[in-house]
C-alpha cells in the first residue's frame, strides 16, 4: 500500500493490522477454550507453522524448514503432537519455540495458574537430562528458565506423563515484568549437556488451574449423525452443556471394529469434518467427551456414512451448505448477527458481514438447508437487534457487541460513529430479504415493514460532508465529526453505497454524485487512486489498458483484490449497469480473468500457483490482514479461496478447477466445518486457523447467483433499485453532453 491513510480506498486495511481488543469470555464459552490452549494440534502433518528454534554447535535440534516437526503416530489429543529431537553438548546451545496462535480480534488472555503439558519419551530419559522451560509474553518480556526435573521424578519410556508447572515459578528475568497471562511463546531449551541424542513428544500445552470439582462422569455425546460427501464425511451431534468439558474426541473405523482417534473439537462446536481423501469409502464413527482432567466419557453410539463421487452441481451445493453453516451455526447466540471471524471474540459482530450473512440465509432457505420458518425466525432476531443498535444519522457502526447491541470501536477512538459502507453491505442483504420474505402472512408482512423502516431511516445525504459535497464520505462520529475524512472513490468495493444512496426513497443523493464522487475526475480523486495503488493506470477511473491480453475498462492498475467485484455485486446485478465507461459484468469478469492470468504466470514464483490454484483478495495471511492483488507489490503467495470461489459468475470453468483442487487435493488441511479456511500460503507452509464472516458468504451468494440468479433477482426487484438505474442513466447522459 502506498500513500497516507486518508488516500487508501479501504481504511480497514490499516486498522485491521492494528487490531487489539480486550475480551472477557465467561467460563464454558466458545472463546474460553482459547484462553487456555497454547498447542493442541497442527493443521499441517509434517511441521508446525507456529514454532521455531535454533542452536549452536556442537548442540543441535531438529528443525525441518525452521520449525518443529510434527508426530502423527504418537499423540495425546489426535491427530498429532510436537516432536523435540535434540542433543545437548558442552559449549553449545539449542531451543525450540512454540508460539501462541495469533487469532484475529482475540487479545491474549490466558486464564489459570499452571503451565501444563504432556510428555511421551519413546526411549527412557533421565529427568536430569530433560530440557529447561522458559516463557515469553506478548511484550517480549521473559521469565527465568525452569528445569522439568523440579516437577518430574521420572519419565518412563512409552507412557504419557502430565507436567504441571506453577506460573509462580516463572519469575521475571527481563528488564520489565513478565506477564504469563499474556503468553506469547513457550521455549524448550538446552539443559544438562549430556551429549546424547534424545526425543520427547509434547502435546496439549496449555495454561489452566486444577479444577476444584468435576462432574463424574461427563455425559456421553448423543445423536451422532454422519453424512458422506465427495472426499469427506460430516459428523454432528447434540452439544453438551458442561463447564468441565475440555473437548470432544472423534474416533473412526474403516472396518466397523477397530476404532482409532482422528481429531478433536472445541467444546462450543458439535460438528466435525473428517477428510478421508477418496470416494467410495465407508467409515464408522464414535465420539467421546473429555473433561479438564483428561477423563473420558463412554463412547457414543456408532454412526456411519460413505463418501461418493459428486457431480459438479453436487459439489457446488456441498460448498454452499458448508459455508452457510458459518452464519447459521456460528451466528451470535443472542443477536443472530454474524461474528467477524471464528474463532475470535464472541461479542464482535460485523455490520457488513451480517448483511452478507442475511443473503446467505436466503440461499440456505431456498436450497433447503433450513426451513423457511427457521429463516424467518433468525431474520426477526437480527432485525430486532439492529433496531436496538446505535445509529448515526441512520448508519450503523462497523462493529457491534452481539450481547449488548452496543458499538465497538475496534479500529481506534475515532471509529466511534457511523460507517456508511458497512451500512450499505448490511442494507444490500436486508433489501434482498425484504423481497424474499414477502408473503401475505403476518410474520412476513411485519418483517417487510420493519426492514423498510430501517432502509428509509438511513440518512445517505448526511454523508456528503459539507462543503466538499461532491462525494460520499465513509465515516461520521458525533464526537469527532469528519475527522477520518475518507471519501468514497471508485473503483473498489464501495459502489453499492452510491447506488443505495441514489435509490433511497427518503434521503437520496443526486445521481450526479456517482460521477463526481464514485467515478470522480477531480485532483483529489486522482491522487486517492494513485495513493492506494501506486499506479497511474486507472487513476482517472477509466483504465483502458490490457493486462495479459485482457482489456480493463475500469480499475486501478491491474484491478486490485477480487472482493472489489464481489461485495457490491452480491445483491446488485452488475449486468444491469452500463455507465459512461463500461458494463460492470463484463468489467468484473475481465478483472477476475486478469487475477487468474496473473496467478498462472506467477511472477513472484510462489509455490502452488497455477490453473487450479488462484485467487488474490483481502484476507488474513501469515503476517496479518492484507489486500492481496495481482501485482508483485501486493502478492506474497497467499491464496484466499473466496477470491476464486465467489467469482463463479465471471469465471465458471476456472473457479470449478479451483474448487476441485482446494477440496480434493488440499482438503486435509484446507477443508473444515465451514468449508474452506480463510486462506493459505504454500510457500510458507501456512493455513489459516480461522474463517471470516466477510469471506464465506460471498462464496454462498455468488455461486447461487451463478446457478440461479436468486439474490440478484431479489435485490433488483426492489422498485427503488429500478428507479435508481433510471436516474443514473439520465445522469450519465447529461454528463456526456
Amino acid at each position: 500500500m502506498h500513500g497516507s491513510t486518508i488516500c487508501m480506498p479501504h481504511l480497514r486495511y490499516v486498522f485491521r493490522c492494528l487490531m487489539v481488543l480486550a475480551c472477557g469470555a465467561r467460563a464454558g464459552s466458545a472463546l474460553d477454550y482459547y484462553n487456555h490452549v497454547v498447542f493442541d494440534n497442527s493443521l499441517t502433518a509434517d511441521s508446525y507453522y507456529y514454532s521455531g528454534g535454533g542452536g549452536t554447535a556442537p548442540s543441535s535440534i531438529a528443525l525441518p524448514g525452521g520449525t518443529l516437526p510434527v508426530d502423527t503416530g504418537i499423540f495425546l489429543s489426535p491427530p498429532n503432537a510436537l516432536r523435540l529431537e535434540w542433543r545437548s553438548a558442552p559449549g553449545g546451545s539449542w531451543y525450540g519455540e512454540v508460539r501462541v496462535v495469533d487469532i484475529r480480534n482475540r487479545q491474549t488472555d490466558f486464564r489459570g495458574d499452571m503451565l501444563q503439558f504432556w510428555c511421551f519419551a519413546p526411549n527412557p530419559i533421565a529427568v536430569a537430562d530433560l530440557p529447561l522451560v522458559q516463557l515469553e509474553d506478548s511484550e517480549h518480556d521473559f521469565s527465568i528458565a525452569v528445569g522439568l526435573n523440579k516437577f518430574l521424578s521420572e519419565l518412563p519410556a512409552r507412557r504419557w506423563v502430565e507436567v504441571k508447572m506453577p506460573l509462580g515459578q516463572f519469575t521475571t528475568e527481563s528488564f520489565h515484568l513478565f506477564d504469563p497471562h499474556h503468553l506469547h511463546s513457550v521455549f524448550f531449551e538446552q539443559g544438562l549437556a549430556d551429549d546424547r541424542a534424545h526425543t520427547l513428544i509434547v502435546d496439549e500445552i496449555k495454561i489452566d488451574s486444577p479444577p476444584a470439582t468435576l462432574s463424574t462422569p461427563l455425559p456421553i455425546p448423543q445423536n451422532l449423525h454422519a453424512i458422506g460427501y465427495d472426499r469427506h464425511i460430516d459428523l454432528s451431534w447434540k452439544a453438551i452443556a458442561n463447564v468441565d468439558l475440555q473437548y470432544y474426541s472423534i474416533y473412526r473405523s474403516l472396518d466397523g471394529r477397530k476404532f482409532d482417534p482422528i481429531g478433536i473439537q472445541a467444546p462450543a462446536i458439535s460438528r466435525y469434518s473428517d477428510f478421508i481423501g477418496r470416494s467410495g469409502q465407508k467409515a464408522f464413527y464414535k465420539v467421546i467427551s473429555v473433561d479438564r482432567a483428561y477423563r473420558h466419557s463412554a463412547f457414543s453410539a456408532i454412526a456411519s456414512a460413505s463418501t461418493r463421487q459428486l457431480t459438479d452441481d453436487e459439489l457446488l451445493t456441498m460448498l454452499q451448505e458448508a459455508c452457510f453453516r458459518y452464519y447459521w451455526e456460528g451466528g451470535q447466540t443472542l443477536s443472530g448477527a454474524v461474528p467477524e471471524n471464528i474463532p475470535g471474540d464472541e461479542r464482535l459482530v460485523g455490520t457488513g458481514a451480517t448483511g452478507f450473512g442475511i443473503m446467505a440465509l436466503i440461499v440456505g432457505v431456498d436450497r433447503g438447508f433450513i426451513s423457511r420458518d427457521e429463516g424467518e425466525a433468525r431474520l426477526i432476531k437480527i432485525v430486532s437487534f439492529l433496531e436496538k443498535a446505535p445509529r448515526y444519522h441512520g448508519a450503523w457502526p462497523h462493529f457491534l457487541d452481539g450481547n449488548s447491541s452496543g458499538m465497538l470501536p475496534l479500529f481506534g477512538m475515532f471509529d466511534n460513529g457511523g460507517d456508511l459502507v458497512e451500512t450499505a453491505f448490511l442494507m444490500e442483504g436486508l433489501l434482498a430479504a425484504r423481497q424474499y420474505f414477502n408473503g401475505p402472512n403476518v410474520v412476513e408482512r411485519t418483517l417487510y415493514n420493519d426492514i423498510s423502516q430501517l432502509w428509509e431511516s438511513v440518512e445517505w445525504e448526511w454523508y456528503r460532508r459539507p462543503p466538499q459535497n461532491d462525494a460520499l464520505v465513509w465515516h461520521w462520529s458525533p464526537r469527532w465529526s469528519w475527522v477520518i475524512n475518507h471519501r468514497l472513490t471508485g473503483f473498489n468495493e464501495t459502489m453499492i453505497a452510491y447506488l443505495l444512496a441514489i435509490a433511497s426513497p427518503t434521503h437520496a443523493v443526486p445521481a450526479a454524485l456517482y460521477y463526481t464522487g464514485w467515478a470522480g475526475q477531480s485532483q483529489v480523486a486522482v491522487l486517492y487512486r494513485e495513493g492506494w495503488s501506486g499506479f497511474n493506470e486507472g487513476d482517472h477511473y477509466y483504465n483502458g489498458h490490457n493486462y495479459y491480453g485482457i482489456k480493463l475498462d475500469v480499475g486501478v492498475g491491474s484491478g486490485g483484490p477480487l472482493f472489489f467485484i464481489h461485495y457490491s455485486y452480491m445483491g446488485f446485478d452488475p449486468h444491469a449497469l452500463q455507465d459512461r465507461y463500461t458494463n460492470y459484468f463484463e468489467n468484473n469478469r475481465n478483472l477476475a480473468r486478469i487475477n487468474y492470468a496473473y496467478c498462472v504466470e506467477n511472477p513472484g514464483h510462489y509455490l502452488g500457483y497455477g490453473k487450479d490454484t488462484w485467487g488474490l483478495t483481502a484476507s488474513d495471511d501469515q503476517i496479518g490482514y492484507l489486500p492481496h492483488g495481482p501485482a508483485t507489490t501486493t502478492d506474497n503467495g497467499t491464496i484466499t479461496p473466496t477470491a476464486a470461489l465467489a467469482s463463479f459468475p465471471y469465471t465458471p470453468e476456472e473457479s470449478m478447477a479451483a474448487l476441485k483442487h482446494f477440496y480434493r487435493d488440499l482438503g486435509d488441511r484446507l477443508w473444515g466445518i465451514y468449508g474452506p479456511r480463510d486462506a493459505f500460503n504454500l510457500t510458507h507452509h501456512w493455513f489459516s486457523p480461522i474463517y471470516m464472516g466477510l469471506n464465506q458468504a460471498p462464496i454462498v451468494v455468488m455461486i447461487e447467483n451463478y446457478r440461479s440468479g436468486l439474490i440478484w433477482k431479489l435485490f433488483m426487484s426492489n422498485p427503488e433499485i429500478q428507479s435508481m438505474l433510471a436516474k443514473l442513466n439520465l445522469a450519465g447522459t447529461a454528463e456526456q453532453k
